[in-house]
C-alpha cells in the first residue's frame, strides 16, 4: 500500500471554482475525478512567510484537457456570519491532463518569493488559518453558508474547507494551515470529498499550467514536452539519501523506462543513458504515478515532468527519492536498457551503514564503496544484477524472497546466515521481489538457490529495507531441506520443550492445529512438558469477556493423540480481560502441557491473574507458594504483557520448577536499514525490566535452596547477546543453554533473512547434565505453522546424586 504523502496546505478558508454546464457535477458529494482543488494558502504576504501572495492551486486528475471558460473560484470566510459573502475570482483557458492551474489572490506586505505566472488573478485576501475556497460553475457568487446547503449547490465541482471552516467537505476541515503552511491533495490527486483526510499541511509548493514554481521555471509544455529540460536523474538523487531538488517542480528529465509495477504502489522506474562520473549519484529513479497504472512500457524513451518527492514509508525509515504527479511523454520504443550493477561479495561493502550518533543518515554524503547501504542508496530506481545466490529467508506469503550475494557471510548450517551482533550486520542480504505477475512466484527454503542472474531495479520498503523488484528472475534450485525430528529422551531424562504456536485458537482451522501437533508428538518426539506461547482464549479475536482456553487446548491435545503423541494434561491462568497484549481481543498467555504418565504437576492453591508466586522455604527445600502461579503480575513490567507462569513439577520423585515467558515484542523499535543511525531499540526497556523480574524470581527460589532445579524457557523476544539476556543471567543464576550450541547453530528464528535466536531455554546451576537441541521445523520454510521453531531441553535429574 501506498500511503499518501504530505505535499501542501490548503488555507483556512473555502474556495469554489466554477465549471461550465457541459461538466457539471450532480454536487461535491460525488467525488470529482477531474478538475479539483489541489492546493490552497492564505498565508502569502504574513508575518513569516516566504510568498507574498495568496493562491489557490487546481488540478485535473483526468486524461483529456479541462476548459475553465467561464468557470470561477470563490471563498468563504471560515466562520461566515449573516452578513459573509462568496468572493469571486474568474477563471480563464483550460487544465492539462495532470497540470495545475495557478489563481493568484491578494498580496500582502511579508514575503520575498514571488508565485509563478499566475493563470488567473483574483483579490481575494484569504485568512492564513480558516476558510473555505470552492471550484464553482459560472462566476453567479454562492449562497451557501452550511455545509449541507453547498452539498445541494450543484454548481460547486469540487469545495475544500481548512482550519475550523464550517463549509466543508466530509467529517471535517483540512488541518494545519497557517502563515508558512497550505493544505494540499496528494500526489494521487485522490478526492474523497473527505477534506480532512484529502489534504494535509506542507510547506506552500504553487505550479503553474506551464510547470513553474516559485523561484524556477520549466522549458515548454508540462503536459507534452518534446526537448529533454536542463534536469537529469542523478541532479535529482545527488549525493545524500534526499533530493537537493526535494518539493520543486522538474521538466522534461529524460529516461529509459526500465521497470514497470501495475500493482501497488503504481509507477515505474526511468534510467538516464548517459551517467554522470559521479559513484554516489543514482541514475534511476521511481515515477510514482499513483492510482493510475502506467501507460509505459520498458524500453520507452520518455521524458517525464512533475514534482520530485521524498516519500517515508514510515518515520524511521529511509525515503524513496520520486517523481510525483507525472506529465509523460514516450518519445521512442524498444530502446537498449542501461546495463545492470552488478551485486556480488566484492562489490558490497563489508561495512553496513554510517554512524549518525542515534541521529539522521539522510544528510550524510553517500560512501558507496565503504557502507552497503550506501551503495545500495547510490543504486536507488537503478538497474542491478545477482547471480548464483543462497536464499537466506523463505519465500513469503507476499511473494518475496531473502538471498545473500555474499555466500560466505556469516553461513548457518543449514544454509541461512547467521546475526550475532549489534555491530556486525550481513551487508549481503538483500530481498527481491517480481515485477513480472504473470509468472508464479518460486517457493523457496533457506538454503535453496536462486540459480541464474536475477536482474531487476533497486527499491527501497518499510519492510526490509533495499530490495531488487526483478524484471527478469532467476530460476529455483531446491536443496531439499528437511525438517528435522529430535531424538526419544531416555527413561532417566525429563524432556521441556518451549513451543510458540502462534495465536493458536479453538476458531482456527483443524490443518493447523494437525500441523503444530505434528510437531510436539512427531519432531519434538513428544516432551513430557511443553510450554507454549501465543495460546488464546477460546474465541480468538472476538473481543467479549472470554477468557477461558479449554476448547483451544482440547482440540490440540486431541490432534497431538492423533499424531501419536500422548494424552497431555495442562495448566495455565487465565488472564485478567484485555490486560495481557498480544491480539486484542485475543487473551494471550502461557501454558504448560504434560504428560502424566511421565511427569506429576504439583497443584498448590493461590494462584490467580494478579496473585503474585513467591518461593517458600521449607526443610525439605523450596516450594511454591501457589502452582501454578504468575511472577509478579501487577508490575508494571508486565503491562499490557503476557506474565510468567510458574509451574512445580516432579520427576522420579525429584522438584524442577518451569517458568514459561512471553516477553514483550520488539514493535516500534528502529529498524536496522532506517534513517536513524544507530537504531534506536526502544521496546528493550520495557524487556529488561522483564528479565529483571524473572531474575529476581530465580534468586529468590536459589536463595531458599542453591540446588534447586529451574528451567527458565519461552519466547524472550530477544538476542543472546542483548542486554535483556545480561539482565535474565545477572549473578549466573541462569545459563542460556543457545550459546553452547556450535555458533553456525544458535537460531530458532528467521527475519529478513537474518537467522537469530529470540526464543530461549536457560537452567539454574542445579541442573548439571542435559542435552539441548533447537528443532528446525518452521522458520527456515515458506510452508510453516509458526514463525519459530520449537526447542527442547533433556534432563538427568538425578546427575547430581
Amino acid at each position: 500500500m501506498h500511503i499518501s504523502r504530505p505535499r501542501s496546505i490548503l488555507l483556512a478558508g473555502a474556495v469554489a471554482v466554477t465549471l461550465s454546464a457541459t461538466a457539471l457535477p450532480a454536487a461535491f458529494a460525488a467525488p470529482s475525478s477531474t478538475a479539483v482543488i489541489s492546493e490552497v494558502y492564505g498565508g502569502g504576504g504574513n508575518s513569516g512567510a516566504t510568498l507574498t501572495r495568496d493562491f489557490v492551486e487546481l488540478a485535473n486528475a483526468g486524461s483529456a484537457a479541462y476548459d475553465l471558460s467561464g468557470f470561477s473560484v470563490q471563498y468563504l470566510p471560515g466562520t461566515p456570519s449573516a452578513g459573509s459573502l462568496w468572493q469571486v475570482s474568474a477563471l480563464t483557458g483550460s487544465v492539462a491532463p495532470g497540470g495545475r492551474y495557478l489563481v493568484a489572490q491578494a498580496a500582502g506586505t511579508g514575503g520575498t518569493v514571488a508565485l509563478p505566472t499566475p493563470d488567473a488573478t483574483g483579490t481575494v485576501a484569504m485568512s492564513a488559518t480558516s476558510g473555505t475556497v470552492a471550484l464553482v460553475s459560472g462566476t453567479t457568487p454562492l449562497t451557501c453558508k452550511t455545509a449541507a446547503d453547498c452539498a445541494a449547490d450543484t454548481r460547486i465541482v469540487d469545495l475544500v474547507g481548512y482550519g475550523s471552516a464550517v463549509v466543508r467537505e466530509g467529517s471535517g476541515p483540512a488541518a494545519g494551515a497557517s502563515a508558512t503552511a497550505s493544505v494540499a491533495r496528494g500526489t494521487s490527486l485522490a478526492d474523497t470529498d473527505n477534506n480532512a483526510a484529502d489534504l494535509t499541511a506542507g510547506a506552500p509548493t504553487p505550479v503553474n499550467a506551464a510547470g513553474e514554481t516559485s523561484g524556477g521555471a520549466g522549458p515548454g509544455d508540462p503536459g507534452n514536452p518534446t526537448e529533454p529540460g536542463t534536469v537529469r536523474v542523478h541532479d535529482i538523487q545527488g549525493t545524500t539519501r534526499v533530493s537537493p531538488l526535494n518539493g520543486q517542480s522538474v521538466t522534461g528529465v529524460p529516461g529509459i523506462v526500465t521497470g514497470v509495477r501495475t500493482t501497488g504502489s503504481r509507477g515505474f522506474w526511468i534510467q538516464d543513458a548517459t551517467p554522470d562520473a559521479d559513484a554516489r549519484t543514482s541514475e534511476g529513479v521511481f515515477v510514482y504515478t499513483g492510482s493510475t497504472a502506467p501507460s509505459v512500457a520498458v524500453g520507452d524513451s520518455v521524458l517525464v515532468s512533475g514534482k520530485v518527492d521524498e516519500y517515508y514509508p514510515s518515520t524511521t525509515t529511509q525515503s524513496i527519492t520520486e517523481i510525483t504527479a507525472p506529465r509523460v511523454t514516450v518519445l521512442s520504443s524498444g530502446n537498449t536498457l542501461p546495463a545492470p550493477v552488478v551485486l556480488d561479495a566484492t562489490s558490497v561493502p563489508d561495512a553496513y551503514v554510517p554512524s549518525a550518533g542515534g541521529g539522521s543518515v539522510d544528510a550524510l554524503a553517500l560512501d558507496p564503496a565503504t557502507y552497503a547501504l550506501d551503495l545500495y542508496e547510490s543504486l536507488e530506481g537503478a538497474r542491478v544484477q545477482i547471480a548464483d545466490t543462497r536464499v537466506t529467508g523463505a519465500t513469503t506469503a507476499y511473494d518475496e524472497v531473502w538471498v545473500t550475494v555474499k555466500p560466505n557471510e556469516n553461513p548457518t548450517r543449514r544454509g541461512g546466515t547467521l546475526y550475532s551482533s549489534y555491530t556486525d550486520q550481513n551487508t549481503g542480504r538483500i530481498k527481491v521481489m517480481s515485477l513480472d505477475t504473470t509468472r508464479p512466484f518460486p517457493v523457496a527454503n533457506v538454503g535453496d538457490e536462486l540459480s541464474g542472474t536475477t536482474t531487476g531495479v533497486m527499491d527501497y520498503a518499510s519492510f526490509g529495507g533495499y530490495n531488487l523488484q526483478a524484471t527478469e528472475l532467476g530460476t529455483l534450485t531446491d536443496h531439499h531441506l528437511r525438517r528435522e525430528v529430535t531424538r526419544k529422551q531416555r527413561d532417566k531424562e525429563l524432556a521441556v520443550a518451549t513451543y510458540n504456536v502462534e495465536n493458536l485458537d479453538a476458531l482456527d482451522e483443524q490443518a493447523k492445529f494437525d500441523t503444530l501437533a505434528a510437531g510436539v508428538a512427531v519432531n519434538l518426539s513428544s516432551p513430557d512438558i511443553v510450554s507454549l506461547e501465543e495460546i488464546q482464549d477460546d474465541n480468538g479475536a472476538v473481543n467479549d469477556g472470554t477468557v477461558g482456553s479449554e476448547a483451544t487446548l482440547k482440540r490440540f491435545t486431541d490432534a497431538i493423540v492423533a499424531a501419536g503423541g500422548p494424552q497431555y494434561a495442562w495448566r495455565y491462568i487465565a488472564p485478567v480481560d484485555g490486560k495481557d497484549g498480544g491480539e486484542p481481543g485475543g487473551n494471550i498467555r502461557n501454558v504448560f502441557l504434560f504428560n502424566p504418565e511421565r511427569v506429576d504437576f504439583v497443584d498448590r492453591a493461590g494462584g490467580d491473574a494478579t496473585t503474585p508466586v513467591t518461593a517458600v522455604k521449607t526443610k525439605k527445600g523450596v516450594t511454591l507458594s501457589a502452582s501454578p502461579g504468575r511472577i509478579a503480575p501487577t508490575n508494571d513490567a508486565w503491562a499490557d504483557s503476557r506474565k510468567p507462569l510458574v509451574g512445580e513439577f516432579r520427576f522420579h520423585g525429584k522438584p524442577v520448577f518451569v517458568i514459561g515467558n512471553h516477553f514483550t515484542s520488539k514493535g516500534g523499535d528502529q529498524p536496522l536499514h532506517g534513517r536513524y543511525q544507530e537504531p534506536k531499540r526502544s521496546s528493550e526497556t520495557k524487556r529488561v525490566k522483564q528479565a529483571t523480574e524473572v531474575n529476581t524470581f530465580v534468586t529468590s527460589l536459589l536463595a531458599a535452596d542453591k540446588s534447586a532445579r529451574v528451567i527458565t524457557l519461552g519466547d524472550l523476544n530477544d538476542f543472546a547477546f542483548s542486554p535483556t539476556m545480561d539482565a535474565l543471567t545477572d549473578g549466573q543464576v541462569l545459563k542460556p543453554l543457545i550459546t553452547t550450541l556450535p555458533e553456525d547453530e544458535q537460531y530458532s528464528y528467521v527475519y529478513e533473512g537474518n537467522s537469530q535466536t529470540l526464543d530461549h531455554i536457560l537452567t539454574s546451576p542445579g541442573v548439571y547434565r542435559f542435552d539441548y537441541d533447537v528443532v528446525h521445523i518452521n522458520a527456515e520454510f515458506a510452508d510453516q505453522a509458526s514463525d519459530h521453531d520449537p526447542q527442547i531441553v533433556r534432563v538427568d535429574v538425578n546427575a547430581r546424586d
